[in-house]
């Protein structure tokens, strides 16, 4: 009985475990993105960082197999999530940092969980439990008090404003594009294909949209770009976003979206190790309040 117990997870622990990673690969993204910029289009870098992945999710169905086949509806849901998590998403995020640190990005980022909560109730109906609503708010409360003095001291003028508010509309995307990704779900589709299909598909629109903007498609051939090129595609869309919709379906979208919560202090950490950077109490009490909502959100009722 016991090593039964001990070969079989309880799905609390596989979604924390599941959460844990994906906030590992996503808190130590923000660095490597800081190796993209400057020389490349920001469209142009998102392309070849979402073609790439989609190209390394087909490529390993073919291999193991797997149908990509999908109905009229699982297209028309990826098509949604491609466009909203992927293309307009990650667009807005960056035209945000160009603005304001990322670390606001982050704060803002942060009622990711809150607004999918939102979102499901009023399109789905879905209700959800108190201690969610606490987790999710825990969340933000946390990441503000982590990040609150760099966000004080960015001053809050015209520019800070824009920034902010194309933050918003990246999170705001992301919440839609949760959406879709749960039509599909409900349509039926596997994770892999429906996530290749949708990254497919938010490549060509980001393709789309860099060859109607003057986007000039190039690639900088030094090795730091191509190594973070690379671990963004690989570990930070393949991996992270395969196993964040795993446990999005699993446990329900505002404990996987939590996730946004806890990258800043993983970003931290890296900041700490590689740009010598120093934090103080606050983010201490921050980082307690971000993990205090994760285990509320954790033991939370599934969403249906």
């Amino acid at each position: 009985m016991i090593l039964s117990r001990l070969r079989r997870p309880s799905a609390d622990v596989l979604a924390v475990a599941g959460v844990a990673l994906c906030a590992i690969i996503w808190g130590t993204t923000w660095y490597a993105i800081t190796w993209q910029l400057g020389t490349v289009d920001a469209v142009a870098s998102l392309t070849w960082r979402f073609g790439l992945a989609a190209v390394v999710i087909f490529a390993g169905c073919a291999l193991t197999r797997r149908s990509l086949r999908l109905t009229r509806g699982q297209h028309l849901a990826a098509v949604g999530q491609g466009a909203f998590v992927f293309a307009v998403s990650y667009s807005f995020t960056y035209a945000a940092e160009a603005h304001v640190t990322s670390a606001i990005v982050a704060v803002v980022f942060a009622a990711l969980a809150f607004l999918n909560l939102v979102l499901f109730r009023l399109v789905v109906g879905q209700k959800a439990s108190r201690a969610a609503w606490i987790g999710a708010g825990l969340g933000i409360l946390g990441v503000a008090v982590l990040s609150g003095g760099e966000a004080l001291g960015a001053g809050f003028d015209a520019r800070a404003l824009t920034g902010i508010g194309l933050a918003f509309l990246a999170v705001l995307s992301s919440a839609v594009g949760n959406y879709f990704s749960w039509r599909g779900q409900q349509q039926g589709s596997a994770i892999l294909p429906q996530t290749a299909w949708a990254m497919g598909y938010g490549t060509a629109m980001l393709a789309l949209y860099g060859l109607a903007t003057g986007a000039r498609f190039t690639i900088d051939p030094s090795p730091g770009y191509l190594i973070s090129l690379v671990y963004l595609a690989v570990l930070g869309s393949v991996v992270a976003f395969v196993v964040y919709f795993a446990v999005a379906r699993a446990r329900g979208y505002a404990l996987a979206s939590y996730i946004s919560a806890l990258t800043p202090p993983i970003a931290m950490v890296v900041s700490v190790l590689f740009e010598d950077a120093r934090f103080g109490w606050s983010a201490a009490a921050g980082l307690a309040l971000v993990l205090a909502g994760q285990v509320l959100l954790s033991r939370a009722p599934k969403l249906d």
